[in-house]
């Protein structure tokens, strides 16, 4: 009986370990998406990024990243329950799943170890401060403008993100256009002559006080979380005209009129045309609708609203002794001399409007 039971067990012994053989020796199947084919960026080089404060211009900015082979964009954050939504369900339904997580304190995102950068695009009151907080927390930063609310917080960010070695690019695209480049790089290589002036539009040099507007019943945190969406500003009672941009902490607020909104964009070309030297040390008070600031190198930065070529917003102009470039967000260069374009194939697409004005 022990015999023929020992023979039984050995032999069903010997069938499961053929059948676990078989198994061990099957291949294994692994997605073309999972080894970097078909066009897919394996998971092993993708960004993982978290959005905070998703609205109109954020949802422009969302886009772009999802264009992004390798970004994987996995959790949205906003004081807003219907735009944490809209961002979710856009999100799901582009990678086919229901993976998107969803948060309304931005610190939960800042806390999840498989965030890798995070894409700031709240009101500028909060810019300052999360961008300090995602360095902190090792994220990356793509933040929306202005990058702070004043020149203390501004020195702050710059620490930090020094101090803990993060990548940080602020909300200025126009150096990623070639037109603007072009411009920048006749002004920067000496094509000009010596530089002299260099030339932005702030679009409103006034800054305000933007006043409250009439008190109106607050929602449920779940759905508007007001204070939350206040953050660092100075409180004010909740009107719903206030979530539509944060207008009183832009243009319109106590943070510099337009020099800080739009006319970020114009100043940082500037920059850009005067070789990113240090910001200007000498300012003159406005005269006749212009601002005057000066560099240590005798380069003049010149604030003005009107007297532009018609090119479009965000106009900027550069002038040195031999010449003058002028250009807008219309895609257009205003040029002294068309012997400027020299060179200017590998910058300029063939197509690209360019005009000759005295």
């Amino acid at each position: 009986m022990s015999k023929s039971i020992n023979n039984l067990e050995r032999r069903q012994f010997l069938k499961k370990s053929a059948i676990g053989a078989a198994v061990a020796m099957a291949p294994t199947i692994i997605p073309a998406s999972a080894l970097g084919r078909d066009g897919k960026t394996p998971p092993s080089e993708r960004i993982v990024l978290g959005g905070i404060g998703i609205g109109n211009r954020g949802l422009y900015d969302l886009g772009c990243f999802l264009e992004q082979k390798d970004v994987q964009f996995a959790a949205v954050c906003d004081v807003k329950e219907a735009r944490r939504q809209l961002v979710k369900k856009r999100v799901d339904e582009l990678y086919g799943n229901q993976n998107c997580d969803m948060f309304r304190d931005y610190r939960e995102l800042l806390d999840r170890k498989y965030i890798d950068a995070v894409l700031i695009a709240t009101g500028p009151n909060w810019h300052g401060t999360m961008s300090i907080n995602a360095a902190k927390a090792g994220k990356d930063i793509y933040c929306e403008k202005p990058c702070t609310k004043n020149i203390e917080q501004s020195l702050i960010l710059a620490d930090t993100i020094r101090r803990t070695a993060r990548v940080y690019q602020a909300g200025t695209q126009r150096r990623n256009l070639p037109h603007f480049a072009f411009a920048c790089y006749l002004a920067r290589t000496g094509k000009l002559g010596k530089l002299k002036r260099v030339y932005a539009q702030p679009r409103g040099m006034t800054a305000m006080m933007s006043g409250w507007l009439p008190e109106e019943a607050e929602p449920n945190k779940e759905s508007v979380d007001w204070d939350t969406y206040l953050g660092p500003a100075a409180w004010r009672p909740f009107n719903k005209a206030h979530l539509n941009g944060f207008e009183f902490e832009k243009g319109g607020g106590l943070v510099g009129g337009g020099v800080l909104e739009w006319g970020s964009h114009c100043v940082d070309l500037c920059q850009w045309a005067v070789n990113d030297s240090l910001p200007p040390v000498e300012y003159s008070p406005p005269v006749n609708g212009e601002l005057i600031a000066k560099y240590d190198n005798g380069i003049e930065l010149v604030f003005r609203d009107e007297g532009w070529i018609p090119l479009g917003s965000c106009p900027v102009r550069f002038e040195g002794e031999e010449g003058w470039v002028e250009a807008g967000d219309s895609g257009k260069l205003a040029l002294s001399s068309p012997t400027l374009l020299a060179g200017g194939d590998r910058w300029l697409p063939s197509d690209l409007p360019r005009q000759r004005l005295p």
